[in-house]
């Protein structure tokens, strides 16, 4: 079935994705040892949780089955706590691989650099490293519709699995939306579709992954503490078609320079869509209306103010959904009626209340410069911007100058607060306000902001160092909002 031995599987990374990956290696019968380079990692818990979720798996699958052929044939290693071994510390892996190495494959957690010193490590080793995307993917039954992009990725796959879920019964979201997809790929049946949110980081370890439709939304610059160069980056994100045929679909942004030049090489055949032109054949936005043209005949399928999205990015977003449902066979009718009752999805310009006449906008998600100008875009408003975060060496040029006059005050915290503010003072803004937290900045804004004006948090930063992830950053701020 698989050009992998999965026999002897070691799992760097013992987060979500790694349990989940070793969970679903112990429900096929084999065996894993988890690492993690956190010394003080208590061994037996996690032991323990990787043996539950290879149960939870099992269960899972055996109550999708479509008959009971699964029926008594639990692994034996289920019961089996060998079957999980615990390693931890950077020296003892190092000294494993060096001294008796009997490893048949390795998972790599996407957030382990696939050219650090620990990856290139398990390569001399001769160590076959493959992610939990790949690892999913050699049990998928189904088919799979995937999607990656610097932005929107979420908002896409979401809208995305709406759609098809009006049109199947038997649909699965998955990947970087949260839900790892060796959780759920047990359920996958041959009649079932997964939609996928890929990052760049779980492509970089992907080979026989193959989606029968993609998408790569837009891409701008970002984790390039990470990718180094934008060209890697790029790279990274395009490898999303890389197993696909001209049988295949890839929608593509043709606003974006490095996707419209991406559609005269991409493997699969290639559909665009535009929120700045009219295209020959595919998908297009203007004034607010989005189009439809095939064979030279162009079809009025959905106006903006219909649905209860803000802003062209969302268009762009609708637009690619719109795309990717309609390559796989789904009528334009069940689409368009998804499409017309999605709401925004969480942490992306959410809208939190209303309250002394000041609306509040959580974009905990807005975790790049990029994400953040889409956001300020959206804003009708004069508005009062929360910023900063974790510095992941990106450039708040044209952040700053996408303001326009809209952004009555930038309050800035977290790691990035004086690079910002340095950025916004070279670009002639100067309504700079520093706070040490996120309450702080919501009682600054709260007490600045007048009727008829917006709060927005857009961060344009990753959470990381303040809070555990963006979901906590944004769940955070919509509390101190509510408890004005």
């Amino acid at each position: 079935m698989s050009k992998y031995n999965l026999s002897y599987a070691l799992i760097i990374g013992t987060g979500k994705s790694g349990v989940a990956a070793g969970g679903l290696i112990i429900e096929k019968g084999y065996a894993v040892t988890m690492y993690d380079d956190n010394t003080e990692l208590d061994r037996a818990e996690c032991a323990k949780k990787v043996l539950a979720k290879a149960e939870e798996i099992y269960l899972a699958g055996k109550n999708a089955a479509e008959d009971t052929a699964q029926e008594g044939t639990r692994p034996s290693r289920h019961t089996d706590p060998n079957s999980c071994r615990v390693l931890t510390g950077i020296d003892a892996l190092y000294k494993e691989l060096a001294e008796d190495c009997h490893y048949t494959v390795c998972v790599l957690s996407p957030g382990v650099p696939t050219d650090g010193e620990v990856a290139e490590t398990i390569k001399k080793a001769g160590v076959p490293i493959i992610g939990e995307i790949e690892l999913a993917f050699l049990f998928e039954k189904g088919k799979v519709l995937a999607i990656t992009g610097t932005n929107g990725k979420t908002t896409t796959t979401t809208l995305l699995g709406e759609i098809m879920q009006r049109h199947q019964s038997d649909v699965l979201v998955v990947g970087n939306i949260g839900t790892p997809y060796t959780e759920e790929v047990v359920r996958s049946k041959a009649s079932s579709v997964t939609v996928a949110e890929i990052s760049s980081f779980q492509l970089e370890t992907t080979d026989t992954f193959h989606p029968i439709v993609s998408a790569i939304l837009n891409l701008t610059p970002d984790h390039l503490n990470r990718h180094h160069t934008m060209e890697n980056y790029v790279h990274a994100k395009q490898d999303i078609t890389k197993a696909q045929t001209k049988e295949n679909a890839c929608i593509l942004n043709a606003e974006d320079p490095y996707t419209e030049d991406f559609a005269n090489r991409c493997p699969a055949g290639v559909v665009l869509f535009s929120s700045g032109k009219e295209v020959e054949d595919g998908f297009y936005e203007e004034n607010g209306e989005i189009y439809k043209v095939e064979k030279g005949s162009r079809q009025l399928l959905i106006r903006m103010k219909e649905t209860h999205l803000l802003g062209k990015h969302n268009a762009e977003n609708i637009m690619a959904a719109i795309a990717m449902a309609d390559a796989a066979g789904v009528p334009m009718e069940t689409i368009l009626a998804a499409v017309k009752d999605f709401h925004a999805v969480e942490h992306r310009i959410e809208y939190v209340r209303e309250t002394e006449g000041v609306q509040y906008f959580n974009d905990s998600k807005g975790t790049n410069p990029d994400a953040a100008i889409k956001a300020i875009t959206a804003m009708e408003r004069p508005t009062w911007l929360i910023g900063g975060g974790y510095d992941k060496d990106s450039t708040y040029d044209e952040w700053i100058e996408s303001f326009g006059g809209k952004v009555r005050g930038l309050v800035l915290l977290g790691q990035t607060a004086e690079k910002i503010a340095d950025c916004a003072k070279k670009h002639g803004f100067t309504d700079l306000y520093m706070v040490s937290s996120l309450e702080d900045a919501v009682a600054l804004c709260h007490e600045k902001a007048s009727e008829g004006e917006a709060v927005l948090l857009s961060p344009a930063c990753a959470s990381w160092g303040m809070f555990k992830n963006f979901e906590e950053r944004g769940r955070i701020f919509k509390e101190l909002v509510n408890a004005l």
